[in-house]
């Protein structure tokens, strides 16, 4: 059973190689601004509310044209 195949092997040791040397050989950055730290925050309050919301809530209406 193959589970990867040569492309993807390919990507996933070069972007495993960029995780590793990229710190190192990059410069610090600065911390972001405040405002941008509750973003996390925010996505999974939003996914708190999309899991915890019933299968058969009718609030959200499509219209089809």
């Amino acid at each position: 059973m193959v589970w990867f195949t040569y492309r993807s092997a390919i990507l996933l040791i070069t972007l495993a190689i960029m995780l590793l040397v990229l710190p190192v050989v990059l410069p610090p950055l600065p911390p972001p601004p405040p405002v941008l730290m509750f973003l996390p925050l925010v996505i999974l309050v939003c996914l708190l509310v999309i899991a915890l919301v019933p299968t058969g809530f009718n609030g959200v209406v499509v219209g089809y044209m």
